[in-house]
């Protein structure tokens, strides 16, 4: 399928705007880790360095799926039926419109990424249920306005309505120095009460050493990153009405099983991840939920 949409060069789309195959993309490394196919040589070369410096990345990815998958869910049956999911990444089954609509089909979800790999993808596999509907935004999370300003998301989600603003593992890509705290409460800004937020953050408070070797190499192959605390991602949540159990670890906010699926990208092979067998720090991911207050 790639192929058919990039020249021969495997660099540029058919409209000649450079896909950035030549560095590695965070959401092609985490496509790798979690078993995808839709990554490239630096992605994979890059993902490797990740993996010898914390070998952890892979469970990580997993707990954050898990997390995913369980947030939506207990929001769309708290009638919850608008979802903005910035970052999408890789499209991944179940993706987050499928665990939405499984429980209320016709939610309606806008997904929103900067990689147009992950776009094209998400065209092309992320089937709504036909009772509601998914829609695909190109836009970056550094301008909230290129995303809320887009026609395809006002033309599917009613802003005046409740939306469910879904960040996951996506802030430690927005260093300090672009105002991480300001874009999410424009994007929440923007959302009427009643709405959710929906994050996970990656920390190095319980395994400094892996998590800090993780991010170095990040940074090294031109990605910022930046681990938070828990009180740092707390304050992402400042306003809001935190749902129990609070900002919490991944794999231990509400789990629902000790033994998930670990998800595999498209064209990857599903293994199983235990939950009950991982340490804190393997996972290493704070994540929490919480509501705009009227």
């Amino acid at each position: 399928m790639i192929g058919a949409l990039v020249n021969d060069s495997h660099r540029t789309d058919r409209s000649g705007r450079d896909l950035g195959l030549g560095v590695p993309h965070s959401a092609r490394m985490y496509d790798y880790y979690l078993g995808g196919k839709t990554n490239y040589e630096k992605d994979r070369a890059g993902a490797e360095e990740a993996l010898k410096a914390w070998p952890a990345a892979r469970s990580a990815a997993r707990a954050n799926r898990d997390f995913m998958h369980r947030a939506t869910r207990a929001l769309a049956r708290q009638g919850f039926r608008q979802f903005l999911d910035i970052g999408t990444g890789i499209p991944t089954s179940p993706n987050l419109h499928e665990v939405a609509q499984a429980a209320c089909p016709e939610a309606r979800v806008v997904y929103a990424d900067n990689d147009p790999i992950v776009l094209t993808h998400a065209r092309a596999l992320l089937d709504s249920a036909p009772e509601g509907r998914t829609e695909y935004v190109e836009g970056d999370i550094t301008a909230p306005e290129s995303i809320l300003g887009d026609g395809a998301l006002t033309r599917t989600l009613d802003l005046a309505q409740p939306v469910v603003l879904s960040i996951n593992a996506v802030l430690h890509f927005v260093p300090d120095d672009r105002d991480p705290y300001g874009i999410v409460a424009r994007l929440l800004a923007a959302l009427p009460p009643g709405s959710a937020l929906c994050l996970t953050h990656v920390t190095a408070d319980i395994d400094p050493g892996g998590v800090g070797r993780l991010v170095d190499i990040y940074n090294a192959k031109g990605v910022p990153t930046q681990a938070r605390t828990r009180a740092d991602v707390e304050k992402f949540f400042t306003g809001l009405d935190l749902l129990e159990p609070g900002v919490h670890l991944a794999h231990k906010w509400r789990p629902e099983n000790a033994a998930v699926p670990a998800q595999a990208g498209t064209g990857g092979t599903a293994g199983v991840t235990r939950f009950d067998a991982v340490t804190d720090g393997q996972v290493s991911l704070w994540a929490g939920v919480g509501i705009k207050p009227a």
